[in-house]
């Protein structure tokens, strides 16, 4: 969130002394483009405090009951998917899965999504328990999945690559700026 960044920065600069922790307050996790859920605060902890780490993700699954030939049924709708999953690719297997009978529950998979975001429908039987037909999506696809991070760049002096924490890399930029 460029907001938090910003407000981190200001802090910074007003205190070249805040701590991490102070610092990890105002910039609690890193925000990612295909939204998703962080799971847990050590992963981005352990990531801005070292500037190596890995953040566990999982998609944003939304239970909703649709119209099914007049008659509701339950739906798993996937709204936001973890960073560098392919939505195509995603449906693809969980299609596959599903002809291969290692998934039960899903009797239909259809791609809503427009221009205004993600809408993956995956229609359950009517048998099907909403939420044991999501956590095995979680375990057997990557609607749950880790996104390891390095910070390395080279430092003031330009000439071997330094592995900075959150804080590191920004008084580097401000001292660059």
């Amino acid at each position: 969130n460029l907001g938090e960044l910003v407000d981190g920065t200001i802090a910074l600069i007003q205190n070249r002394t805040i701590t991490e922790e102070e610092l990890y307050k105002l910039i609690p996790a890193p925000d990612f483009p295909t939204g998703g859920y962080i799971m847990g605060k050590g992963g981005p902890h352990k990531f801005y405090t070292t500037g190596n780490g890995a953040v566990q993700m999982r998609a944003k699954i939304e239970h909703e009951i649709i119209n099914h030939n007049g008659s509701p049924r339950n739906a798993l709708v996937i709204t936001e998917l973890p960073y560098q999953v392919n939505k195509a690719s995603l449906s693809q297997k969980i299609a596959e899965m599903v002809n291969d009978k290692k998934l039960e529950g899903i009797a239909d998979l259809r791609d809503e999504s427009d221009r205004n975001g993600i809408r993956l429908v995956i229609e359950l039987r009517r048998d099907a328990v909403p939420n044991v037909v999501q956590n095995n999506l979680y375990k057997k696809t990557n609607l749950q999945t880790s996104f390891s991070g390095n910070f390395v760049a080279l430092g003031s002096q330009g000439r071997q690559p330094v592995r900075f924490s959150l804080k590191q890399s920004l008084l580097e930029w401000v001292d660059f700026r």
